[in-house]
């Protein structure tokens, strides 16, 4: 069997001509981003122990499990982070809430600004701002003691310093204060059927509550003893679910209450600014 009757082979059972490209490369020991080889080489033969490999990979897919886990690693905002079961994989949309988080930043100054990522599983949003701001102290927390030590493990290999903090929300961080708050947390409502797509993921970082924003109040509600007066608080959610989001933040007294769009054009990300207290 050739890579080429290899790669139709998979095709054939339902896998996207890029998965079944990206996993065939990494079961021949080469970079999954190496399309170029492996199209130069379509007619090599399939080497035996490759073979095996890749016929547990297909199984795996065929059963659902992402392709992120499959490689162990996944890119966000020009990182390669290493992923696993014990995070969720990150998705593209979120490059919007780091974009939005670093809008916000204040410049570098005689202070170094501060940054909480909440709930940060991976460490996508907290790396990729430390990569591109590192003046900025940047706290990461995750209720997940496994979480944290897949960041914690990002953060080692790409040589960013970061620290982080092991809690539920802002009881991570009792009596800090912070410039910016972003998290994506939580948000599909238990009972959704999209869950069904999502079972090789972990479960409490998805769900939070009847209508997935059970989180969400928790954090609007406590943020504003977290923050500066003048800091953002910035929220990654559902699709049908900012103007529920801008609600909260108005009500709490958050100014400036805006979203903005994913790359499909729909509103993913809400935020505001706290103008201290009243």
């Amino acid at each position: 069997m050739t890579l080429t009757d290899t790669l139709r082979q998979a095709t054939a059972a339902g896998l996207e001509r890029l998965d079944a490209q990206m996993l065939l490369l990494h079961a021949l020991g080469r970079s999954p981003h190496d399309r170029a080889w492996l199209i130069a080489h379509d007619g090599d033969p399939m080497p035996p122990e490759a073979s095996t490999r890749w016929q547990g990979l297909l199984l795996r897919r065929k059963a659902g499990e992402p392709v992120a886990y499959l490689l162990g690693e996944k890119e966000f905002g020009g990182l390669t982070l290493q992923v696993d079961a014990r995070v969720l994989v990150p998705r593209p949309d979120t490059e919007g809430l780091v974009e939005w988080a670093l809008d916000v930043l204040p410049p570098a100054g005689a202070t170094a600004p501060r940054l909480l990522d909440l709930g940060t599983g991976s460490g996508a949003v907290a790396l990729t701002v430390a990569s591109r701001r590192p003046d900025v102290q940047i706290t990461a927390t995750d209720a997940s003691a496994n979480a944290l030590s897949v960041a914690q493990a990002n953060a080692q290999r790409l040589g960013l310093k970061l620290r982080f903090a092991h809690g539920i929300w802002l009881g991570a961080v009792p009596g800090e204060r912070f410039d910016v708050i972003a998290s994506n947390p939580p948000y599909i409502a238990e009972g959704d059927p999209h869950l069904a797509a999502l079972t090789h993921e972990p479960i409490g970082a998805l769900t939070a509550g009847p209508d997935g924003l059970d989180d969400i109040r928790q954090i609007v509600a406590q943020a504003p003893d977290a923050l500066h007066p003048g800091g953002w608080l910035l929220l990654e959610h559902g699709h049908d679910q900012a103007a529920a989001v801008r609600t909260l933040l108005e009500g709490r007294g958050f100014e400036a209450v805006a979203s903005r769009t994913d790359l499909a054009g729909i509103e993913r990300c809400t935020g505001g600014r706290w103008r201290g207290a009243r």
